[in-house]
């Protein structure tokens, strides 16, 4: 498609939106809110779930691996037939598919369907979040599309925090099915607004082909990378069933990049990458998630079950963090569109790993106040990363690939996420383990056995006191106390990791330049 075709496009495209573009952004925003809510709304009710179906442990950690690996595995792909088919398009079915798979969950009764159909929802969710950020890209001038996608990662920031509160009021007071059933009226919601306010569906890649032996490619490799990932805490990281996944995943991600160079329409076009920030923002996105997914998935266990709180109260807990994120995302692409993402970007990183090694210093029983301080710096932050780090992806991008490059983006919140919540949990995992029996002894415990510990660590780095049935309660508080200790030394090293992470991403952010192209971006070259 020619740099002109695209102009054209993109300027006919915001011309003939029913609403204008602030309307396109709310209907935009209803769709990505119900994705985001049901990132986090299920965790809360899978124990509910467990008992409800007699479900495994592994059962319920599928509920979420599904998810995770059909989002994964599918974004890019995504992305490119939204350029291909239209933007509009792909969202609404996105929104229909997403909506309706989440009502038969509901309805399921047994955790094979739950599982079935979590992975559908996967796909369908993966449909609806490029297109989301194409459509802003399409409704927006380039001038204020920095504020669209700030006030988009506020409604994400608000959604994603907004999940374990209602994820728990809905558990304690209806039942789990309607953590599911939740995502009907908003579906509907976004449904009916993108059909009332979104213009005609415009195929900004229309002349492209389908390349089946480049998305098989990609397909296979993001698979074997995300199973890997997730499995590598269950298998071992040296166990010959992980680095067989990660071996698998580096050739096939060989065989796709030889393709891509050949291919006369190609997928993913590497010639995206030649734009320095673009690639740049795209290690900043696996950073961000390794960083704020991988440490923030303990804070959940530090709250309910070292603290006693509940998980609603836990959600009231972590609102100071999704506080700094709405205010902080609209800010920040404001900002942004002013000065350029370097400065905002390097600093909300700084903000990440200064919030990181102060979580990593909280004491057993934190107070409400402290822990408040270190989320608001990392809501802030976080919120600064997010829209840059988008902007940058995105905004680099020429407009008929605008639907891949918001793909390139989720695909590396996700694998960023995945990655983050698997070596973080094994670097505390480890850490556990050291200290276990120190910790132990100290309460005047009898000594464990190498074996004992191996079979008790797993517990503790989950947060879970390993006393047996019948303990005496003194001798079971000696344990909880032990198990407690044990978890906090992982946890701050969990923290210490993320925020040294966070410093090489400062690093890292002062090699953004601000964004060149406009709403006509030049075509990019084949490799």
């Amino acid at each position: 498609m020619s740099t002109t075709a695209a102009g054209t496009a993109i300027t006919t495209a915001r011309s003939t939106g029913r609403g204008g573009p602030w309307a396109t952004l709310v209907a935009v925003a209803f769709g990505v809110i119900m994705v985001a809510l049901d990132g986090t709304i299920v965790a809360i009710a899978n124990p509910a779930i467990g008992k409800s179906l007699h479900a495994s442990l592994s059962d319920l950690q599928w509920i979420t691996n599904g998810y995770l690996l059909a989002l994964a595995v599918f974004l890019v792909t995504a992305g490119k037939l939204g350029d291909r088919f239209g933007h509009k398009s792909m969202f609404l079915v996105g929104v229909v598919g997403f909506a309706a798979s989440s009502g038969i969950i509901g309805l399921s009764g047994s955790i094979g369907l739950i599982i079935a159909f979590r992975v559908l929802q996967g796909v369908f969710g993966a449909l609806l979040q490029p297109a989301a950020l194409g459509l802003l890209r399409e409704a927006f001038p380039r001038e204020k599309l920095n504020i669209a996608i700030g006030i988009w990662g506020a409604a994400i920031g608000l959604s994603t925090a907004a999940g374990p509160i209602v994820g728990g009021l809905l558990v304690e007071h209806v039942n789990w099915q309607w953590v599911f059933f939740v995502n009907l009226p908003v579906g509907a919601l976004a449904l009916v607004l993108g059909l009332l306010v979104l213009g005609r569906n415009h195929r900004v890649d229309r002349g492209s082909r389908a390349d089946v032996p480049g998305i098989a490619l990609l397909s296979v490799a993001m698979f074997a990378l995300v199973f890997g990932v997730i499995k590598a805490s269950d298998f071992g990281w040296g166990d010959w069933r992980t680095i067989g996944l990660f071996v698998g995943a580096a050739v096939f991600a060989v065989l796709f990049i030889l393709r891509e160079r050949s291919a006369r329409d190609p997928l993913l076009p590497l010639g995206l990458f030649r734009s320095r920030s673009l690639s740049v923002g795209t290690v900043l996105m696996v950073l961000m998630a390794f960083a704020m997914f991988g440490s923030l998935f303990f804070v959940t266990f530090y709250l309910q079950l070292v603290h006693g709180l509940s998980p609603v109260q836990s959600g009231v807990r972590l609102l100071p963090m999704t506080a700094g994120m709405v205010v902080g995302s609209p800010i920040a692409g404001a900002l942004i569109g002013k000065i350029g993402p370097r400065g905002p970007v390097a600093t909300g990183m700084a903000a990440v790993a200064i919030a990181m090694f102060g979580l990593s210093r909280l004491p057993m029983e934190a107070s409400a106040g402290l822990t408040s301080l270190w989320f608001v710096i990392l809501g802030l932050g976080l919120s600064v990363v997010m829209v840059g780090a988008t902007e940058v992806i995105v905004g680099n991008a020429p407009v008929q690939l605008s639907g891949v490059a918001s793909g390139v983006q989720q695909a590396a919140m996700q694998v960023g996420g995945a990655l983050g919540t698997a070596v973080l949990g094994a670097v505390m995992t480890a850490r556990v383990g050291n200290v276990l029996n120190g910790h132990w002894t100290d309460q005047h415990l009898p000594a464990l056995t190498p074996a004992q510990v191996d079979a008790a660590k797993s517990a503790v780095a989950g947060g879970v006191a390993p006393v047996p049935p019948g303990t005496k309660a003194e001798i079971a508080a000696l344990i909880t106390k032990a198990s407690n200790l044990s978890f906090l030394d992982g946890m701050h090293l969990a923290f210490t990791v993320a925020a040294v992470v966070a410093v090489v991403a400062v690093g890292l952010s002062l090699l953004i330049r601000r964004s060149r192209n406009g709403s006509s971006a030049p075509a990019v070259p084949h490799v």
